[in-house]
């Protein structure tokens, strides 16, 4: 009797070692879905099922608006946001493969800039991004921000601009009123996807309430 209850330990063990084990390849699977399953290939759309990553695309007709420094490239920095902090984030279209996956954010050509008086300016990062590049994990936390929170953005010439999230709200991914400029505000936009199926756009807004 103490022989057959040794061995029916031992399989007991033996079962719960072996689904230990399937669960552990089953989470570095879904994890290896997550962070390599992306392609660098899948562009920006506007398409109700994007199987990606997806930005607005924008017809601006490479216009860039007037006024402000020569170079209007702009840097992010989101305190509650583990790794935005002075992150360079370049004027590009949503189609720009390789923008998004070297930078930690693009600012969407097409939408305003914050030294304009009444401005949408709209920026989008990977919620995982591709490892070994500023995209990785870029905006994984862009859920973490609430009403009050603090945005800052600063210009080629030194100017902080500091943003007050009053917004935070999911859209389909054809809805691109977001880039849209709002009546009487200046404003900026920051989209990532949503997680796990990246099916939607995960927005949050906030309003210019300084400039130094």
């Amino acid at each position: 009797m103490k022989k057959y209850s040794n061995r029916k330990s031992r399989l007991g063990g033996l079962l719960a070692g072996l689904l230990s084990l399937a669960m552990i390849l089953g989470g570095v699977a879904l994890l290896t879905a997550f962070f390599f399953g992306q392609s660098l290939d899948n562009p920006a759309t506007n398409e109700a099922q994007p199987g990606g990553f997806n930005v607005p695309e924008l017809d601006s007709g490479g216009e860039v608006a007037a006024g402000g420094p020569e170079d209007k490239t702009l840097k992010l920095t989101v305190p509650k946001m583990s790794r935005i902090e002075d992150d360079t984030v370049p004027y590009s279209p949503g189609a720009d493969i390789d923008a998004l996956g070297e930078n930690a954010a693009i600012h969407l050509e097409g939408t305003g800039f914050p030294w304009e008086e009444e401005a949408n300016v709209y920026i989008a990062g990977h919620r995982l991004g591709y490892p070994g590049t500023d995209s990785f994990l870029a905006f994984f936390d862009l859920n973490r921000l609430t009403n009050g929170d603090e945005i800052f953005l600063e210009d080629a010439n030194g100017t902080r601009y500091t943003y007050r999230v009053f917004s935070e709200f999911v859209v389909g991914p054809t809805d691109l009123s977001v880039t849209e400029p709002v009546p009487g505000k200046n404003i900026v936009t920051l989209q990532t996807c949503t997680l796990p199926d990246y099916s939607d756009r995960l927005i949050v807004q906030a309003e210019l309430v300084d400039v130094a």
